[in-house]
């Protein structure tokens, strides 16, 4: 092993050495260490903080399998209904560690959005959906996946008027 000349020099004269360094050796006295005086744990609050009182359901709450009850508190704006609910009843079946509990609640994600179409329709309100599922942001930072997904789907059209031309032939 070969020993350097700064590795026989003693700690007192490398810092000598390195003087010049702003913040060299801070570590080395607690008096120089700026956040030194900081650096212990916070006092404990003098009184026990009341956890706060069990929220009513007033409509279906899904909670964890790993959780006896529902939490304290909790969101209700939008309770599951339809298929969407459906998928997520089930979903909550399953412990959080199991992959068809994730799955399965995106698949309710997006059967609700399917949901939500069907019902702006019935209400009588078209979507913007190019506006609604951000196609300006999409051709102006990726255009390249806005070309694509516009080629797909001009592609699938083309398929569909094409099959239904042939559909109505074979009726005729």
């Amino acid at each position: 092993m070969i020993i350097t000349d700064t590795q026989e020099q003693s700690p007192a004269r490398n810092a000598d050495r390195h003087a010049h360094i702003v913040g060299w050796g801070a570590d080395l006295d607690h008096a120089n260490r700026p956040a030194y005086p900081m650096e212990r744990t916070p006092p404990r609050l003098p009184h026990p903080v009341d956890a706060p009182e069990q929220q009513h359901a007033h409509v279906e709450v899904l909670h964890s399998t790993e959780r006896p009850g529902i939490t304290r508190i909790f969101g209700t704006t939008l309770p599951p209904s339809g298929l969407s609910g459906w998928l997520r009843r089930h979903a909550f079946r399953h412990s959080e560690n199991d992959l068809r509990h994730w799955m399965l609640l995106l698949l309710a994600d997006r059967v609700n959005v399917g949901e939500g179409l069907v019902e702006d329709l019935s209400r009588g309100h078209v979507p913007n959906l190019y506006a609604e599922m951000g196609g300006r942001a999409e051709l102006r930072h990726n255009p390249m996946g806005a070309a694509r997904k516009a080629a797909i789907g001009v592609g699938v059209l083309a398929l569909v008027a094409l099959s239904m031309k042939r559909r109505r032939r074979r009726l005729r």
